[in-house]
């Protein structure tokens, strides 16, 4: 698979979700705040020690490190 963890992208980038690498109820709570394949998202914050930032579909989402880690992105 081609792509990189969410966690790599620096802040101030934009990407694109290729997949989501976790259970049923993880892939269903990023469902529901709108990660899924395809759609583009914006890095605002990626801090290695604290939250990470990111923009899409205009709201703003708190993701933890592990999170951003199970998002494969282009």
């Amino acid at each position: 698979m081609h792509g990189m963890p969410l966690s790599g992208v620096e802040a101030g980038k934009r990407v694109y979700i290729v997949a989501v690498i976790a259970g049923q109820g993880l892939q269903g709570r990023l469902a529901a705040m709108g990660l899924v394949p395809g759609v583009p998202v914006d890095v605002i914050v990626n801090s290695t020690h604290g939250p990470f930032i990111v923009a899409v579909k205009g709201s703003r989402v708190i993701l933890g490190q592990g999170m951003a880690g199970r998002i494969i992105v282009v």
